[in-house]
């Protein structure tokens, strides 16, 4: 009699949008993940297209490679006792140890662990396979008031909030976005909610319009910055560069006020002079923030599911997994689009 003994699960095929670069993203076939014990696999069901998912010169080095990191899903098979199959999901991409120097001082996004870890392959797939470290704290249950594509915001929104509680974005201060992108808009209708009064730049006319419907109480092309600062009776408050633009970054320089803060929400390529003796004397802030923690992600589902921040107005197209190269294409050429939402079902 003849016995077959399989050691290891079949691992069967499934889609993902394999990046090379932002004009070469392919429909490919990889296996299936299969977990382990306290893993999860999720089937994606949406993940947003962000801003730093486009950034070339920083994600061209590790290509090829499957992106992705605003995830929502269905638990597809658990082997983690905290989860069942059928659990509506958002999944963190990377999450903090808890533990260490920066963790317990509150610097979630400079802890090590943080910037290791990561769900495999990416969100652009049709299915994920989920750490045991990512199931501590990288995973909210999703209300079923809150869509799979209104929980791909968790993260981007989560990412504002912890920029605006460090800069300590507050009523009746003066706030100038630059940068009218999605986490541009994010910004400005964050800082509304406030009680702030909110100035944005940029380039692009459409984009000028979004911000203007999303909150904004004045919108100005960039290029005519540098006069409008001229003709206001002083610079303002809080500055919050959301572009990596180095035009940018040197303008949010010469647009804070004394006693103000300029907030890198976004950085340029290349390190960029500060002028640190006028700062010094007029007690101007310069700072920086990177990414979120559980406390702000948990903080974003809670605005979403109250709807005090509208996202879904912010989505402008909703693609299949075939058509990821061309979301990239939207993105990268931040023309006339906001938030492009990829569904890998699809």
């Amino acid at each position: 009699m003849l016995c077959f003994k399989f050691l290891h699960a079949i691992a069967y095929p499934m889609r993902v949008a394999m990046y090379y670069n932002n004009s070469d993203v392919r429909l490919e076939e990889m296996p299936k993940p299969i977990i382990d014990e306290n893993e999860l696999l999720v089937k994606a069901m949406a993940c947003g297209l962000c801003g730093s998912d486009v950034l070339e010169w920083y994600r061209i080095k590790k290509a090829p490679l499957v992106l992705g990191h605003e995830m929502t899903g269905i638990v597809e098979e658990s082997k983690n006792e905290k989860y069942m199959v059928g659990d509506r999901v958002f999944v963190s991409h990377h999450v903090p140890c808890d533990a260490c120097h920066y963790c317990i001082n509150g610097h979630h996004t400079a802890c090590e662990t943080l910037h290791r870890t990561k769900f495999y392959p990416g969100g652009f797939s049709e299915f994920v396979r989920i750490p045991e470290i990512n199931t501590y704290n990288g995973i909210l249950m999703l209300p079923h008031s809150v869509s799979y594509e209104d929980g791909t915001f968790i993260e981007p929104l989560g990412t504002v909030i912890r920029g605006q509680r460090l800069a300590n974005i507050r009523s009746n201060d003066d706030v100038l976005v630059l940068g009218a992108g999605i986490v541009g808009i994010l910004h400005i209708q964050l800082a509304k909610l406030k009680g702030a009064r909110v100035i944005a730049t940029d380039i692009s006319d459409y984009r000028l319009d979004m911000a203007e419907r999303f909150g904004a109480d004045h919108v100005i092309n960039a290029k005519e910055l540098d006069e409008k600062l001229i003709e206001a009776d002083r610079k303002t408050d809080k500055v919050i560069v959301c572009t990596g633009a180095e035009s940018a970054a040197k303008q949010a320089l010469l647009s804070v006020d004394k006693g103000g803060t300029v907030l890198f929400f976004a950085v340029p390529m290349s390190d960029i002079y500060v002028p640190i003796n006028d700062f010094w004397k007029n007690e101007i802030t310069v700072m920086t923030s990177y990414a979120a923690g559980p406390r702000d992600l948990k903080e974003a589902l809670g605005m979403i599911r109250e709807k005090k921040i509208d996202v879904r107005g912010m989505i402008t197209h909703r693609l299949g997994l075939a058509e990821t190269g061309t979301g990239f294409r939207l993105v990268a050429d931040a023309k006339d689009s906001m938030k492009v939402i990829i569904e890998p079902q699809r």
